[in-house]
């Protein structure tokens, strides 16, 4: 039998300051402390200011030639697999895309990093931190040009214009390369290359703007869950969230052993689908306001369904043969 967990376990000290953010955003936006009108206002500020800063400065530090790509390169056909077959099943319509990147997309750097460094040390953490420096640019990258081919496809469809398919690929690549997410990560890693660093008085700025990311992230996450009519969307979000917490880290176990993957490289890659959806889902909703209310559900929800998900599977990974 799993013992019960105490507070010093991995998995409940990386996940409890999630679930203490999102409540203390929730009872802020009960308290009416923050209008409704002002919580666009302020995913605008952490999209458009924290997340660029965040994204830049952890992207600049990366050399590629230095990364193990192999277990990253298993995790991301993985995602891409799962991603497509949620699009398939949601219906292949912009809303869909929304929904597929909360199947896929975790949240690596806050809960991911303190537990990964808890479970399996430094050399855990090398390869959490090789994924986390092309999680992003790939996922979101890859959310982001199939949204907006998606929307091209239904404005031509609602104003009657069929564009020609070139024309309309490269409007959507271009929209991916100049959204907020995919462009200082890009521009970044391109900065990385020239070796130069940050100069401390910019890179001081930077990591404070990056560091108010996560808990002003989360907190919204609550706000906005407090005027989220949570009946209507809990089943959904349920859906959601086993879809995140089960069906990706199971499948990321199964193909990345069928692929040759074993030991802690395998374990990291399979912690790592299990954790929950992260806040850049919730973003990313609410950019381009499709499936807002479950995917705020849903960042709850999977936050505490991965407790279990993750025990389980740092408990069973162990004993699987080398």
């Amino acid at each position: 039998m799993i013992a019960v967990m105490s507070f010093d376990h991995p998995v409940l000290s990386s996940l409890l300051p999630v679930v203490l953010l999102i409540g203390v955003g929730f009872l802020a936006g009960r308290a009416r402390l923050m209008r409704p009108e002002s919580v666009r206002d302020l995913s605008n500020l952490v999209f458009l200011v924290l997340t660029q800063a965040l994204l830049f400065r952890t992207m600049s530090s990366v050399h590629l030639e230095r990364l193990d790509m192999r277990p990253v390169f298993h995790y991301f056909c993985v995602a891409a697999l799962l991603f497509f077959a949620m699009c398939a099943v949601y219906g292949r319509d912009s809303r869909a895309s929304v929904l597929a990147l909360a199947g896929i997309f975790s949240n690596t750097l806050m809960i991911g990093v303190p537990l990964i460094g808890l479970a399996y040390g430094q050399a855990g953490q090398v390869l959490l931190f090789t994924l986390i420096s092309l999680h992003a640019l790939v996922l979101l990258t890859m959310a982001t040009v199939v949204l907006e081919l998606q929307m091209a496809r239904e404005q031509a469809q609602a104003t009657g214009r069929s564009g020609k398919l070139w024309r309309t690929l490269g409007q959507a690549i271009r929209s991916a390369l100049l959204h907020p997410v995919p462009l200082p990560i890009l521009v970044g890693l391109l900065y990385a290359q020239t070796g130069w660093g940050l100069h401390p008085v910019v890179d001081k700025p930077l990591q404070l703007l990056g560091s108010a990311f996560g808990p002003i992230a989360l907190v919204l996450v609550g706000i906005t869950l407090s005027q989220t009519p949570m009946g209507k969307n809990l089943a959904s979000a349920v859906r959601l969230s086993l879809v995140k917490t089960v069906l990706h880290p199971l499948l990321m176990l199964a193909l990345g052993w069928a692929l040759g993957l074993r030991g802690m490289a395998l374990s990291v890659m399979v912690v790592a689908a299990a954790l929950p959806i992260g806040a850049n889902v919730f973003l990313f909703s609410q950019r381009y306001r499709k499936e807002e209310e479950t995917v705020t559900a849903a960042v709850a929800v999977s936050t505490l369904l991965s407790m279990v998900g993750i025990s389980l599977a740092m408990a069973l990974l162990p004993w699987l043969p080398t």
